[in-house]
């Protein structure tokens, strides 16, 4: 079964939704039999390279809110992300362009598919965990030497435009999926998830899916005659 989840490195409820998704497949009966694939997806495609304004000003400027209402916004959905274990204080997040993050991710999928999701998870705790601007080419080569890519094949991906068809490709497909926010998961392209579900509806997702894709026979119970068992037949 493959579940496909289109998100963005710096989505926060893309980070909940993550850990969320997680504890629904350790509950997951056949979850040796899950493939997980991260997709690629721009919140703010034309955001410059690095923000000049706080996170809360920001904000601010989109809702139509003040700055004060804001920054208690980013508060509660701190604590929010307590409860599925994330220590976040997204006051402090450097905002940036993820173009090349998205396509740092998917040098990792052509290499590995576990060191593309490492990648993404790498890139998520960068970002809210650590505050660092994963915009910046010095800390993505670091993140991509970490997780084990050659430092020259990340740098010339970062100077280059290698994979930037894969994103585009992505965000081509999330739209035709009817995706309009992250995160966004689709399981066997038969069940779209939007937004952070709680981790019950997760699982129960994943249950239909599978008895959908693998159907049980229904025994239909007739007089026992015409058939052998155990070495004895039916005369």
């Amino acid at each position: 079964m493959k579940v496909e989840i289109w998100s963005d490195v710096v989505c926060p409820w893309c980070y909940i939704g993550n850990r969320r998704f997680e504890s629904a497949l350790e509950h997951f009966e056949h979850s040796d039999e899950v493939e997980v694939r991260w997709c690629s997806y721009e919140l703010d495609p034309n955001a410059p390279l690095r923000r000049s304004k706080s996170v809360a000003e920001n904000l601010a400027a989109k809702y139509g809110t003040t700055v004060e209402e804001a920054a208690s916004r980013l508060e509660q959905l701190d604590r929010l992300a307590e409860k599925d274990g994330l220590s976040y204080d997204l006051a402090r997040t450097q905002g940036g362009n993820t173009f090349t993050a998205h396509r740092l991710i998917h040098l990792g999928y052509q290499k590995d598919p576990r060191m593309g999701a490492a990648l993404k998870e790498a890139l998520l705790h960068a970002y809210f965990i650590e505050h660092q601007p994963i915009s910046d080419p010095t800390v993505l080569l670091e993140i991509g030497t970490e997780a084990g890519l050659d430092p020259d094949e990340v740098s010339r991906l970062i100077d280059g435009d290698r994979f930037a068809e894969e994103v585009r490709q992505d965000e081509a497909e999330a739209a035709a999926l009817g995706c309009t926010g992250v995160p966004f998961f689709v399981i066997d392209r038969a069940f779209a998830v939007p937004g952070a579900q709680d981790s019950d509806t997760f699982l129960a997702v994943l249950r239909r899916a599978w008895e959908r894709s693998h159907p049980s026979l229904e025994r239909i119970d007739l007089a026992d005659d015409g058939s052998c068992d155990d070495g004895s037949c039916s005369l």
